[in-house]
């Protein structure tokens, strides 16, 4: 841990609580964006460029000496959708908007990590910190990526951190490989033919067909996708009437999502769920067609070389007890995996604190809030990673 970085753990928890009561939604995070741009130019960046991706923001910091090789760190910036629950003194000031997944505590770490590394250039090489938007369902990373991010601001490898309740407090916790499960979320349009409730001889009824595919989509995961392998296919959401008890509708949407951590696995999810729905809906006589929505994300895969390196950088941070290099995968997704997809690097878990403890509560939970006793150590792993990639001749 840098000692300079935890000396000033109050100013960078101000900041950090400062952008938690401000909280703004994907490629809405105008007055973030503007926090970070003008912090990182008071600091004398070389550059700062602002509007990528709508809301993002990348500065880049030169070490003392030259040197082609240059390394990528990047943070989230957006909230949630949801209104808060807490009442202590930095809570939302926006009903309907929270800062409910810590991406306050991430753009802060990286912040105390662009401010300690401002004053102390002695690395060699170039730095992009890399403020992205839009995290939340919306594919920020990609929009980045899409729009150019690695032609403009070429990265050998790239680097970011989700804290993580249910982790102890300040221990970081990675695995090469998929850390993070894809997402593709889909809707099901299926048409029939309406009736009276009390002849079903005249319909085609969309409610039967729907627990055929609700029945039969179970066995994608069950029966083609081996057992050494892992998928969740999940139905999260049903409309069909109008509210009666004996008129049969014509139609009925359903919604839900694929998550695997094998891009195999994924592809063949997919085809075998769009052939289900279309081959179900013609032995009923209907129609049905499946469309994937925008937020579908790919798995989170961390480079071997890049993992090595992460855990051996948190070790010097943390110590060898509070790195855990062989964590389970889990079934959330990431869209930092657009960025991994382009460029090799390493995703890590902070630890954000246990369950019933500062730090506990679940993300996406109202009552959620980012642990601030953990800046230091993520803000000191961004810049050890950097004197361990970049190091001074």
């Amino acid at each position: 841990m840098i000692d300079e970085i935890s000396e000033h753990n109050a100013l960078f928890t101000a900041w950090r609580r400062d952008i938690h009561q401000h909280p703004e939604l994907g490629f809405e995070e105008q007055r973030t964006a503007k926090l970070v741009a003008d912090r990182l130019t008071e600091w004398g960046f070389d550059e700062v460029h602002t509007g990528i991706a709508t809301t993002g923001v990348v500065g880049v910091l030169r070490g003392k000496t030259p040197s082609s090789r240059t390394i990528g760190l990047r943070a989230d910036m957006d909230a949630l959708a949801m209104t808060e629950n807490n009442q202590f003194g930095h809570a939302s000031l926006t009903p309907g908007k929270m800062h409910g997944c810590g991406h306050d505590g991430h753009t802060t770490m990286l912040l105390a990590a662009a401010w300690y590394l401002a004053r102390h250039r002695d690395f060699s090489g170039t730095v992009h910190f890399i403020f992205q938007p839009a995290e939340e369902g919306l594919g920020g990373a990609k929009v980045m990526v899409d729009e150019g991010l690695f032609d403009r601001f070429p990265c050998d490898r790239i680097y970011g951190i989700h804290n993580m309740p249910g982790i102890p407090q300040g221990e970081f916790w990675l695995r090469d490989g998929a850390l993070l499960a894809s997402s593709d979320r889909f809707t099901i349009d299926i048409h029939g033919k309406g009736g009276h409730a009390a002849m079903p001889q005249h319909v085609i009824d969309p409610m039967l067909i729907v627990s055929a595919i609700i029945s039969g989509a179970q066995s994608i995961v069950s029966r083609n996708t081996s057992p050494l392998d892992a998928a969740v296919l999940s139905f999260t959401d049903l409309h069909a009437g109008s509210g009666t008890f004996n008129v049969i509708p014509d139609n009925a949407t359903m919604m839900g999502c694929i998550r695997s951590f094998n891009d195999t696995v994924r592809e063949h999810a997919i085809q075998r769920l769009k052939q289900l729905v279309e081959s179900t809906a013609a032995a009923y006589g209907a129609t049905a067609t499946l469309a994937f929505r925008p937020g579908s994300y790919p798995a989170t895969v961390n480079d071997s070389h890049a993992a090595q390196l992460a855990a051996d950088v948190a070790r010097d941070v943390v110590g060898d007890a509070k790195v855990n290099t062989n964590c389970l995968p889990v079934s959330g997704s990431e869209d930092f995996s657009f960025m991994l997809q382009a460029i090799p690097g390493c995703y890590v878990f902070l630890g954000n604190g246990l369950e019933g403890e500062t730090g506990g509560v679940s993300v996406h939970n109202p009552s959620y809030d980012f642990n601030d006793s953990i800046i230091p150590a993520g803000a000191s792993y961004f810049v050890q990673l950097i004197k361990r990639e970049l190091p001074a001749h």
